[in-house]
């Protein structure tokens, strides 16, 4: 996230995040996270009302408790832009029985491990995902998440515009699958093919 409040980033799937990662090593970057667990929590309205307006309010775990808004993204450069609000709160479930008090209710779990490199003032986070391995590249424009993504080999035409959980609804389509969290569980032993995550709906 920008100092304004904004997010400027795009994904890529990756099949080998190892190399992704020696790569960064050998460039200089330096590691801001070291791999850790995050679980994250979706809230929305029972009517739906900020998926439907391309909202997230988000509570996410992992070194703290985190809560989150997100607004509907555009394009810019290239790249996702979004507004991000994000801030610590001193206690997890706390802060989801607040969300629940005010009519919020859970609609989606969703977890990940992740660490997080710098390189010349763009962040670099490397996912691992139920369904497979991504890079998200995060800075303050365009032109210099372009620059970064192509120093570590990452192809710009295959970037990634759309959020985690929308290719879990396109993976879930396309597999057939029941279940509703996004999670290493429910994934185990499910092989999930590439081509899912290279056809961008995000305007």
């Amino acid at each position: 996230m920008t100092p304004t409040g904004k997010e400027l980033e795009v994904k890529f799937y990756v099949p080998d995040l190892p190399a992704i990662e020696n790569r960064l090593i050998a460039l200089g970057a330096q590691l801001e996270q070291a791999r850790i667990h995050e679980v994250n929590l979706r809230f929305d309205m029972p009517d739906g009302a900020l998926a439907r307006s391309f909202r997230v309010l988000r509570l996410r775990m992992d070194t703290a408790a985190r809560m989150t808004y997100k607004g509907p993204g555009t394009l810019q450069d290239g790249v996702r832009l979004r507004q991000e609000l994000e801030f610590t709160v001193g206690d997890f479930d706390t802060a989801k029985a607040l969300l629940e008090a005010l009519g919020y209710e859970v609609v989606v779990m969703y977890e990940k491990y992740r660490a997080v490199y710098r390189l010349e003032g763009v962040m670099v986070t490397l996912d691992e995902m139920p369904y497979g391995n991504f890079v998200e590249v995060e800075g303050p424009d365009g032109a210099s998440i372009r620059a970064i993504a192509e120093q570590i080999g990452l192809g710009w035409e295959s970037r990634i515009l759309d959020s985690y959980l929308m290719l879990f609804d396109r993976v879930r389509a396309a597999l057939s699958l029941s279940c509703h969290d996004l999670s290493f569980a429910n994934f185990k032993g499910v092989s999930v093919p590439p081509f899912l995550f290279l056809l961008n709906t995000e305007s």
